[in-house]
């Protein structure tokens, strides 16, 4: 039964021929298959390891870990770690975007705080909204779908000893923390998650829309905003913000029969702020398309009794095994489906583990160091999108 429905699927979604691949500056990635990986690599505050699996014809996942300087002036500092994971949904532009300019708008806005705080996070992230505002403005003549395209964002900033952790969507960072008395590694999950799955951010979207009875509608057995989409905050969606965009040429399935006056997405990141402590180990960085298959508890499990070097890519695979098993099929079956066919079986999956050195985290965010930067890849065709 599965190998006739993976016949059929690939012949409705033979992906075209023209591929481009996308790797890092950084030499020691590789690419194998859908699956692109870098196993470790250092950061100002200790070690990482990164790996990226497509599933979507276009990988509309996009991630970046940025070590070093926080700021523009590369001599001045502060120094830090920076670690995005962008899960972009109807398209790549939007994570692109935030992959290209997100970090840049960071430093900018450090630069002229002098320092790393929530607020320099929070302005670079509304940047980074009207940013791609912007491109959608100019495009929209010619390419109106751009309207309907969005990503999450999760970001984590290590710098002085504290942690910073910011959030659009349903992406998530988990930290692994070390009990003494026991030697267990506990998962604690650090961001806020904006999914209509979850009674509370339901009923958050129902007290900012009081007149709407139909702001989360329960479509197909998931819950949806507007029927249409199933996070609440988001980069871009700008058909979901703007009325001017929720109009034709728009298709007509993202079209909504009433008349909107405010957003009724949000680009507001949750933040939180945590002072890290020596018995925090690590911290795993990863769109949904992993935690669809794993546990907070489960992958700080395997994160803790593994090796370090290549811990994303286990991650990776020990999660595309789940997906396997659920459609009582092979894993090796699994990686012979081609990409666009593969989103049938699984999402995109981005994962990034930082390793928390406790004599790193704490030295003074004077203390200058190199600057790193990793994105990760993964086979797709290039787009042009106007980005300025």
């Amino acid at each position: 039964m599965i190998s006739g429905l993976m016949n059929i699927l690939r012949a409705c979604f033979q992906p075209r021929e023209n591929r481009h691949v996308h790797t890092s500056s950084d030499a020691g990635d590789r690419q194998d298959g859908l699956l692109w990986y870098k196993d470790t690599g250092q950061h100002v505050n200790g070690e990482f390891s990164m790996a990226v699996v497509q599933a979507n014809n276009l990988l509309e996942d996009q991630s970046q870990i940025e070590s070093g300087s926080l700021s523009l002036q590369d001599s001045v500092g502060p120094y830090g770690t920076f670690i995005g994971i962008y899960d972009g949904h109807g398209g790549p532009e939007t994570s692109r975007f935030i992959n290209e300019h997100l970090f840049q708008n960071l430093k900018r806005f450090t630069s002229e705080h002098q320092s790393m705080s929530a607020e320099v996070i929070r302005k670079a992230f509304q940047a980074t909204e009207e940013g791609f505002l912007s491109v959608v403005t100019k495009q929209w003549p010619t390419k109106p779908q751009i309207a309907a395209v969005g990503s999450c964002c999760l970001v984590g900033v290590i710098c002085n000893g504290t942690l910073y952790i910011a959030n659009l969507g349903d992406s998530r960072a988990v930290l692994g923390r070390l009990v003494k008395s026991t030697g267990e590694v506990l998962s604690i999950q650090l961001s806020a998650e904006h999914n209509v799955s979850i009674e509370s951010v339901r009923q958050e979207m129902q007290s900012l829309h009081p007149d709407d009875s139909q702001i989360v509608v329960l479509k197909h057995n998931v819950w949806r905003v507007k029927g249409l989409i199933q996070i609440s905050r988001s980069i871009g969606d700008v058909y979901l913000k703007k009325a001017e965009f929720n109009r034709e040429p728009l298709y007509a399935k993202f079209r909504l029969r009433e008349p909107f006056g405010k957003p009724i997405l949000s680009s507001d990141p949750a933040i939180s702020v945590h002072q890290l402590q020596p018995h925090d180990q690590f911290i795993i960085f990863a769109s949904d398309g992993l935690w669809e298959h794993l546990s907070n508890q489960g992958a700080v499990d395997i994160v803790q009794n593994h090796p370090r070097n290549g811990i994303a890519r286990r991650l990776v695979k020990i999660a595309l095994q789940e997906a396997a098993k659920k459609r009582e099929m092979r894993y090796s079956d699994l990686k012979k489906i081609d990409r666009g066919v593969r989103r049938h079986f699984h999402d995109d999956i981005s994962v990034a583990v930082v390793f928390l050195d406790s004599n790193l985290v704490h030295r003074a965010s004077s203390v200058k160091s190199p600057n790193i930067s990793v994105k990760g890849g993964g086979i797709s065709l290039p787009t042009k999108t106007t980005t300025t």
